[in-house]
């Protein structure tokens, strides 16, 4: 394990229902339908997808760039007021920190939802920043990862990454890493190069390091 490659939502923070609430808020303020369902299946894709998604399913009149524009928006004022922290998340990535195993974060959120984050992580906690709005192909696409794993001069089968969702895992295993999934909101399916936890607590580099080995 020389790295590890972090998604962001529902991995390292609770943000999920943020999104979720502002989608339904977009769907009140124009006239939209909307469900739980729908919502689900937007965790962990790329946000012009769910842009086009939510203009498909949700029967509202704004072009994806506009939903996207909107949702950030609502999402940003949110972790601006309270950053949702996911259990032992903070303290797994300090652990790897101290040991000196460098971190990436791999996440489909664009730049300016994940800046007022990072405002709240020691500065440099994460060597590499791969962001929706750097890619031009998101999750479960492998290019996310292989990007960040490129940026940290390493292989990706020499990374593990850590996701909390389907689409996040499909595209960390098709890259090469290893995957910790530590399921959430949605469910992940089992397979090759995948490996499961309940919850980050508790989970110290050396911990993280022994879950992967076998």
């Amino acid at each position: 394990m020389s790295a590890v490659l972090w998604d962001m939502d529902g991995t390292l923070v609770d943000t999920e229902p943020y999104w979720i609430d502002t989608e339904y808020a977009l769907a009140e303020k124009y006239g939209g339908i909307w469900s739980h369902e729908h919502a689900m299946n937007l965790v962990g894709s790329a946000l012009l997808d769910s842009g086009d998604y939510i203009r498909v399913h949700m029967g509202i009149d704004r072009t994806p760039q506009q939903i996207v524009d909107e949702l950030l928006d609502g999402v940003v004022a949110r972790v601006e007021v309270e950053v949702p922290w996911r259990p032992g998340a903070r303290e797994l990535l300090a652990d790897l920190h101290a040991q000196g195993i460098p971190c990436a974060l791999v996440t489909m959120s664009w730049q300016r939802f994940v800046d007022p984050i990072l405002a709240r992580l020691p500065d440099g906690i994460f060597a590499s920043i791969v962001t929706g709005d750097r890619v031009e192909f998101g999750k479960p696409h492998p290019e996310p990862y292989l990007t960040a794993a490129a940026e940290l001069g390493l292989a990706p089968e020499d990374c593990v990454a850590i996701e909390d969702s389907n689409t996040g895992a499909k595209s960390a295993v098709a890259a090469g890493c290893t995957t910790l999934c530590v399921p959430h909101h949605v469910p992940i399916l089992e397979g090759e190069g995948r490996v499961f936890v309940d919850t980050l607590v508790g989970l110290g580099a050396a911990g993280l390091a022994r879950l992967v080995r076998a």
